[in-house]
């Protein structure tokens, strides 16, 4: 198991409040294509956080990945309306004639809430952006073809069971790559791969 990566303030024991939501992150059952590891953490934004990176690999190619970092401030935050807060960022290849459709950052911003809503994640306080990035190439490039990508950069305040916000956030990156969701009533069942950093 890789070294922990949860922030302390000045060396102190971190709040049971905080070791258990973090307990339940990484108790997260993540979608098989998905490769998840613990990654240092922000260590100014609030007093006490953990992070996780993600990558969606599809017949070993990398076709999205993302971070998800829960924050933490015993006294509670104004803005986060609790004490908790996840922030989310995912980025996806996409088709190029897909990132000139005007409603494709409406929609994206739906693929947040609806995996949410599908994993019963409540939450509280949503916000966030959504970018298209499309490049096209020219000159002695010019045979090489036009990518595009689109970036979902959100947070919100948790409510419940941090492994539901988690696996949330995995099938956020899952569909921004445009993999089918999982069948209703099916389990996702982890791969070694995509367990590593967990054990």
């Amino acid at each position: 198991m890789p070294a922990r990566q949860e922030s302390r303030v000045d060396g102190a024991p971190h709040p049971e409040e905080f070791r258990v939501a973090v307990e339940q992150l990484r108790a997260a059952r993540l979608r098989p294509e998905i490769l998840c590891e613990e990654m240092p953490a922000p260590q100014r934004i609030a007093p006490y956080a953990s992070a996780l990176s993600g990558d969606v690999t599809v017949a070993d190619e990398d076709v999205a990945t993302g971070r998800l970092v829960l924050l933490h401030d015993p006294a509670g935050n104004d803005a986060w309306d609790g004490t908790f807060r996840c922030v989310a960022y995912a980025r996806a290849d996409i088709d190029p004639d897909l990132a000139a459709d005007p409603l494709l950052a409406e929609v994206a911003w739906t693929w947040l809430l609806e995996a949410l809503d599908a994993h019963g994640a409540a939450y509280g306080a949503p916000s966030g952006t959504v970018t298209t990035v499309a490049s096209q190439s020219f000159g002695s490039m010019a045979d090489e073809p036009g990518s595009a990508q689109v970036e979902i950069r959100a947070s919100w305040t948790p409510i419940g069971d941090l492994a539901a916000h988690t696996e949330a956030w995995g099938e956020l990156m899952c569909t921004a790559a445009g993999l089918p969701p999982v069948p209703e009533g099916v389990t996702a069942m982890p791969s070694r791969r995509g367990q590593r950093g967990r054990d």
